[in-house]
């Protein structure tokens, strides 16, 4: 069993406090992604679990063992690093195989072993060729390849795609995705692009300076957010966000008002933040006036951005759709599909 269980881990750097307390289960075999924006901590948490930064307080546990105060070395992990760190000197097979030459495992049983990483990765045509030799998507696989016959029972991935060009990351993730369920290692994977997270995770850890926001498979996430934060933060594009109050059958803010015909006693007359997704918003014949500010077609679908009041909206809508810039439209929110948000907190109101 390679669980782990991190428990009110606390790290501080100088004064400032880098993890607030952080608990977090992460099944045997679980694809867990950490979150967030730059500077929430994420990278420091996959560093303490690895070892590689102390914490101030707190434990970690990688199945049965208590590893908080072991040396990486002996907390039987593997990790890819953003930069690959592949040695420029060394070929694919040398590469791969040198966690396993530093253990000193004989020779025929680590040939035995690179064959098979580089065999799962797709690098057996390339075995001899040295990394300037290689793509950046190739170079990655190498990374991933060494980390994998190590035969680690927890895999720690920090930001290992955020190199790669547009095209080869939609490619990795589908290879790293597919790599996870042949080899069902326990993984936390580093990463501040919520597409990667929402694509690869059996759950996400959403973080915010030094904290959890909120835990969930992605969409969980997504269709529910805990806070205004989360919205806005998962998702493409984020979720919009209206200011206002419910009273008498509408939402109503500064120059606009969205009927709704549902009752929500719990919020009538509150300073709320109404949340919806793009893709919940229609364009009709009635609903709240809004003026189209700009159309992008994406091939799909077509992304019309709108003024509701002074507000800013972002509408998913037909490819095909006739509506053009400074036009007034009517926009029909899916009431089943809103989020409400207190006005003060940012946390999301339950139904």
């Amino acid at each position: 069993m390679a669980g782990i269980g991190i428990e009110n881990a606390t790290k501080l750097f100088g004064k400032t406090l880098a993890l607030k307390g952080i608990s977090l289960d992460i099944r045997d075999g679980e694809f867990m992604v950490l979150l967030g924006p730059s500077g929430c901590g994420k990278t420091t948490l996959l560093r303490c679990v690895a070892g590689l930064e102390r914490l101030d307080g707190g434990r970690v546990r990688i199945g049965e063992r208590d590893v908080t105060d072991l040396a990486p070395r002996h907390r039987n992990i593997a990790m890819v690093f953003q930069s690959y760190a592949v040695f420029p000197h060394m070929t694919v097979a040398s590469n791969i195989g040198f966690g396993l030459r530093m253990r000193r495992v004989p020779k025929a049983q680590i040939d035995t072993r690179v064959r098979e990483g580089a065999d799962l990765l797709g690098l057996v045509p390339f075995l001899e060729r040295y990394p300037a030799q290689l793509s950046g998507g190739q170079r990655q696989r190498v990374a991933v390849a060494r980390a994998l016959v190590m035969d680690a029972p927890v895999l720690l991935m920090d930001e290992p795609l955020s190199n790669l060009d547009a095209l080869l990351r939609l490619q990795a993730r589908a290879d790293l995705k597919r790599l996870h369920k042949e080899v069902k290692r326990t993984t936390i994977y580093v990463t501040h692009d919520q597409v990667e997270a929402m694509s690869m995770g059996d759950r996400i850890a959403v973080m915010r300076e030094g904290a959890i926001e909120q835990i969930g498979a992605p969409m969980d996430i997504y269709d529910n957010p805990a806070s205004q934060f989360v919205g806005g933060f998962i998702g493409s594009p984020p979720m919009n966000f209206l200011r206002g109050a419910l009273r008498d059958g509408a939402f109503a803010g500064e120059g606009f008002s969205v009927p709704m015909s549902r009752r929500r006693d719990d919020v009538q007359g509150r300073e709320m933040v109404l949340g919806v997704r793009a893709e919940h918003i229609t364009i009709g014949a009635e609903g709240v006036l809004a003026r189209v500010m700009v159309v992008e077609p994406l091939g799909s679908h077509a992304l019309v951005t709108a003024l509701v009041g002074k507000t800013a909206v972002k509408v998913q809508a037909p490819i095909d759709v006739d509506v053009r810039a400074d036009q007034t439209i009517n926009l029909r929110f899916d009431e089943a599909t809103v989020r409400w948000m207190d006005a003060g907190t940012g946390a999301a109101v339950q139904h």
